[in-house]
């Protein structure tokens, strides 16, 4: 982790989490104006003339044919098709590099190596020589081109992607606006991107969640199918053939509805409490679903993700229990209940904030 980032004025937490000035932070970050410490994020790459086309077969995205500085998101599923990594990940013709959560890192390369066989494959990781930065903007960042590509991802989600479904029928999707990309940079210059204008995680964060994008850390737990997450229109491609739980995908998609869905929450700020991850959401006294990330808004106030049960009413005016306290929260529906074996729904207009 950066120590240029963490003496900075007001700096709050490692990596930062803001800088005094979270609602300021969040609309310099949002308006492309500001960079955010990542550096605690973990980076490995993959060489070797197989590495492409191994990757593919292992995941559920089309990644075989990815040309030089091409970005892409994948998912490695288990075998029933619960969500166990998320890789974004680009290439630049000699390598493939990956952009993973710190805690996945040793996890996911352990399994991989385990996976290379006799095939033209080397994995390594290469966190200590590079970090990430992220922005919705493009910033004076230098990235990082060992193989003379800039080692930039673009962030799918701002559109379904070719042989991926979109599940949310909002007319509006806030995905739009998401000019998310992370940038990898050597850590030597780390120092000179401090001095950029900054913000910090919460500020990510909460930006990330008015987007509804979904994230391995936070909205994932052992029984998470990436149906429930939409997860389908940035990461999976539909007809690319066999890979590791590809059979529970197709069914679910083709034949079922998976058994929960995301939803944004708008939620009264008058009792002064933000949820945390896992608190409980209820329609009247049944518990129906948990929090998985929560956040105040520069413009939304306080918002929270939550995968709920599917058969919840999406019209149900629903309670978040944090601190012994209940929250009043008013759904805006991501995955519809219809999620899955497909109907001709008309899409809707998204729900506005009364605040």
């Amino acid at each position: 982790m950066s120590e240029s980032f963490e003496s900075l004025p007001g700096a709050v937490g490692s990596p930062p989490q803001h800088y005094g000035n979270p609602f300021g932070e969040q609309q310099r970050l949002a308006a492309g104006d500001a960079v955010v410490d990542l550096s605690d994020r973990a980076v490995l790459t993959l060489t070797g003339e197989d590495r492409l086309t191994w990757l593919d077969s292992l995941t559920s995205q089309s990644i075989a044919h990815l040309t030089p500085g091409q970005s892409a998101e994948t998912l490695l599923l288990d075998p029933t098709g619960r969500l166990e990594y998320d890789i974004r990940l680009v290439d630049d013709g000699v390598a493939t590099w990956l952009l993973l959560e710190a805690a996945e890192a040793d996890g996911l390369a352990a399994w991989l190596r385990r996976m290379v066989f006799m095939l033209r494959v080397e994995i390594t990781d290469r966190t200590a020589d590079f970090a990430t930065i992220g922005t919705l903007g493009q910033p004076q960042v230098v990235a990082a081109a060992p193989n003379g590509v800039a080692l930039v991802w673009d962030d799918p989600w701002s559109a379904v992607q070719s042989g991926g479904h979109q599940y949310s029928l909002s007319v509006d999707h806030p995905s739009a606006s998401w000019s998310y990309r992370e940038i990898l940079i050597e850590r030597a210059g780390l120092a000179s991107v401090s001095t950029l204008p900054v913000a910090g995680t919460l500020a990510l964060e909460a930006l990330r969640i008015a987007a509804w994008r979904p994230r391995l850390a936070t909205e994932v737990d052992d029984r998470t199918i990436p149906h429930e997450l939409d997860w389908l229109r940035s990461a999976v491609h539909l007809t690319k053939g066999c890979y590791r739980g590809q059979e529970t995908v197709a069914k679910v998609h083709n034949l079922g509805h998976p058994p929960r869905r995301l939803v944004l929450l708008h939620l009264d700020g008058s009792e002064g409490v933000l949820p945390t991850h896992d608190d409980a959401v209820l329609a009247g006294e049944t518990e129906v679903g948990h929090i998985t990330s929560a956040a105040l808004h520069y413009e939304l106030g306080p918002i929270a993700l939550a995968v709920i049960k599917r058969s919840t009413d999406p019209e149900a005016d629903l309670i978040v229990r944090a601190e012994g306290v209940d929250i009043a929260a008013a759904q805006e529906v991501i995955v519809p209940p219809s999620a899955g074996a497909e109907a001709d729904i008309p899409r809707l207009p998204r729900l506005r904030s009364s605040q």
